[in-house]
């Protein structure tokens, strides 16, 4: 039977349950085949199992990075495209594998970025993510932390608390004011007082 016929859309199903289940089946079975024929139907025509197989590439990725890390040109590829369930679900996948291809992801930062300034919440939260990655990869950690700042300091509000404690693990003596300043400079823009302390908390953790 294909990976195909095991879809949400293929048993008519309207939830993600069944997709997440087959991301579970593939990834303890280490289903490479299976793997393959999902990363080639995220161009099928029918825009139902593009998505469905983004979904489950995704979930696989949450699970084992390792066994879809190797698609990194396909899921850069799919940056392109114009159904934007496909942009964010590749920037998902991206974001838990970034890791294990860090090199390969570094390289493409110029599109991610520019992906997820034009895409979804989604899209940016992902973005953020890989920026953090890639933070705690020494060779990587200077202009990826620069790129992360730009983030911080254009991001919407509403995001920026959960950016800012994510951001957390990859905060160190040489980058730290700059790290602060952005937040202090941000503050006035908060409107909400649970925003606000959550930046505060940080602010107060990093002076000490």
């Amino acid at each position: 039977m294909s990976v195909i016929e095991k879809l949400a859309y293929s048993l008519n199903r309207r939830d993600e349950v069944s997709n997440q289940q087959l991301a579970k089946e593939l990834a303890g079975e280490n289903d490479s085949h299976s793997i393959q024929e999902l990363v080639e139907n995220c161009s099928n025509k029918n825009k139902n199992i593009q998505s469905d197989c983004i979904k489950v590439l995704y979930e696989i990725a949450l699970l084992k990075p390792q066994l879809v890390a190797n698609y990194i040109k396909e899921f850069i590829s799919l940056l392109d495209n114009k159904n934007n369930r496909m942009v964010w679900g590749a920037l998902t996948a991206i974001d838990d594998f970034t890791l294990q291809k860090p090199k390969e992801v570094y390289a493409a930062l110029p599109k991610i970025i520019e992906a997820a300034d034009k895409g979804s919440v989604i899209s940016r939260d992902h973005c953020v993510g890989i920026l953090i990655k890639l933070s705690s990869v020494k060779q990587y950690a200077k202009n990826a932390f620069s790129l992360l700042l730009e983030q911080l300091k254009t991001c919407p509000t509403n995001q920026l608390p959960m950016y800012t404690e994510n951001a957390m693990p990859v905060i160190n003596k040489a980058n730290k004011m700059n790290f602060i300043n952005i937040l202090q400079s941000r503050m006035k823009e908060l409107e909400k007082e649970t925003q606000k302390k959550r930046m505060e908390k940080v602010i107060k953790k990093l002076s000490k």
